[in-house]
């Protein structure tokens, strides 16, 4: 190595995939200086992810995407059929929670398209594309690694932290000596994109057959996916193959019908690290769990990595937290990232029964269990989905008022400002810690000097009013439907909110300053 381009920067983050992107869209909220270094030249144009559901589109929200920022198609519910028992399961999906869609299909180009444009606004973010970090190191103080392009070019990077999104086969995993456990199913399937598909479906459906399990759903633009699995002794060459496609493909169309946009063999994995980070070094998305597809969680459980790191790092960095904060990045988001596999193997056991006798019993005990009016909510509102609310983790315990849900996000709501314009209450709470009045003014109880800390680190301060009630200032807005007040808390009631919207502290407003040293002190800025 002869004299490698020294460079200095806050964040290093490896993989320019979706996770990698969003990432730097979030830390160029806070001014970051952040380098994303990809091995590939060029975005892969691939469509391999094809479900978000809310929680991913609020992301998105927070990191900058408008709703017109990469085309989405709301799939209305899911059902799963059985040859052998009929349709025995709907999950609906119909609807929004938190301002967006519940559930939406989407093509991962035109997502990875719309994050990149992004990044490329931000001043604080460089892009290098065609490198490969090589060899990676850390101290006390700071990371280095060693970067080399397809012209043989160094560069030597040293960083505060580096962030590792570089998927499934990650580097970086390996150099902070994390190796994935869990199940890799022996199972392959054969994915089947196509264009141009004349009178789409507009739902999703698994046909839940022992003899070839089959998901198959739309996307935008007239596209359709169907995955089928293997059976023993069948091939890539072979599956992949015209003749195979457009024998799989015949209930449906014929392959002439359409354009077929890719076909593929892939192999499921479920795998997650025992530690999402090591002293300086932090793994998101691929690089710390796998998901298998079955419930639509693989990209959006990477997505909850970027919100729920991305500030984190940003505080300690510009000297607002101490850096022990980013051992709760671990606490907080491995396991639900568990819970969420252990949902998708659930799933895959009713989508891939391994005999008919199995699956007569599995499906038609579900089709009966329908049956009962309560349980049939349960399992089409999807209750058994985890709820992404942290046990552990950096809020304050205590009781509060039970709609807060401590370590849960606050609810998402339509609000109207001062100038009469609806907007979507996280773009009210702003980019950083927000001090929440439910149809109260925090800053009334709020003494000076705290006030004055408070507002000298960019923290928000604002009033979610009742409906009906006109907003008086900039800090005011009008809770148009009563999602926030009274619903989620009583009047006279305040919260502290994370960046990454989950609730840190509540109380009566009479204990404002007590709520707000407490997250000064959890933050080790006291």
């Amino acid at each position: 190595m002869t004299n490698p381009i020294e460079i200095e920067t806050a964040v290093l983050i490896v993989g320019y995939g979706p996770v990698g992107a969003a990432i730097a869209c979030l830390l160029g909220r806070y001014g970051i200086a952040t380098i994303v270094i990809d091995k590939s030249d060029a975005m892969s144009r691939q469509p391999r992810a094809i479900a978000l559901d809310n929680e991913a589109l609020r992301i998105l929200q927070m990191a900058g995407l408008g709703d017109d920022a990469f085309p989405r198609l709301p799939i209305p519910y899911v059902k799963m059929h059985s040859p052998f028992v009929g349709q025995f399961g709907q999950i609906n999906t119909a609807g929004a929670i938190d301002g967006h869609p519940k559930l939406v299909t989407f093509a991962q180009p035109d997502l990875e398209a719309a994050l990149r444009r992004l990044v490329d606004t931000l001043p604080s973010a460089r892009v290098l594309t065609g490198c490969e970090a090589t060899t990676i190191t850390q101290d006390d103080e700071s990371v280095i690694a060693i970067v080399r392009d397809g012209k043989d070019q160094v560069r030597r990077i040293r960083c505060d932290y580096l962030v590792g999104a570089d998927g499934a086969a990650s580097f970086v995993r390996g150099v902070i000596g994390q190796n994935f456990t869990g199940q890799t199913y022996a199972e392959d399937w054969l994915i089947v994109d196509a264009l141009n598909v004349p009178a789409p479906i507009d739902h999703i459906e698994f046909i839940c057959d022992p003899k070839r399990p089959t998901p198959h759903m739309p996307s935008p633009g007239g596209r359709e996916r169907w995955e089928f699995m293997l059976a023993p002794g069948e091939t890539r060459e072979m599956m992949e193959s015209d003749a195979c496609v457009a024998a799989l493909l015949s209930p449906w169309l014929k392959p002439e019908q359409m354009h077929i946009e890719r076909r593929a063999v892939y192999r499921f994995h479920a795998r997650c690290c025992d530690m999402f980070g090591c002293g300086r070094i932090v793994l998101a998305g691929d690089a710390a769990h796998i998901t298998p597809p079955f419930v639509g969680q693989g990209l959006v459980a990477g997505l909850r990595d970027a919100a729920n790191l991305s500030w984190k790092l940003a505080a300690i960095i510009k000297g607002q937290a101490q850096p022990h904060i980013l051992t709760s990045y671990d606490s907080e988001r491995r396991p639900h990232a568990k819970a969420m596999i252990s949902l998708a193997k659930l799933m895959g056991g009713l989508v891939m029964p391994r005999s008919a006798v199995r699956a007569i019993l599995t499906h038609g005990l579900i089709r009966g269990l329908r049956g009962i009016p309560a349980l049939r909510q349960f399992l089409d509102e999807l209750g058994v989905k985890p709820q992404n609310r942290f046990r552990k983790g950096l809020f304050i315990k205590g009781r509060g008022h039970r709609a807060l849900a401590k370590g849960g996000q606050i609810p998402q709501a339509w609000v109207r400002s001062c100038n009469g314009v609806l907007v979507r209450s996280d773009d009210a709470l702003g980019a950083a810690f927000c001090l929440v009045g439910f149809g109260v003014d925090p800053m009334a109880t709020l003494p000076p000097d705290l006030r004055a800390i408070w507002s000298a680190r960019g923290y928000g301060i604002i009033q979610f009013c009742q409906a009906g009630q006109p907003s008086a200032g900039q800090t005011m807005f009008e809770d148009v439907d009563g999602t926030l007040t009274p619903r989620t808390a009583p009047i006279g009631w305040v919260a502290i909110v994370r960046p990454d919207r989950v609730v840190l502290a509540d109380g009566p407003a009479g204990a404002v300053a007590e709520l707000v040293h407490a997250t000064l002190d959890l933050l080790g800025e006291a």
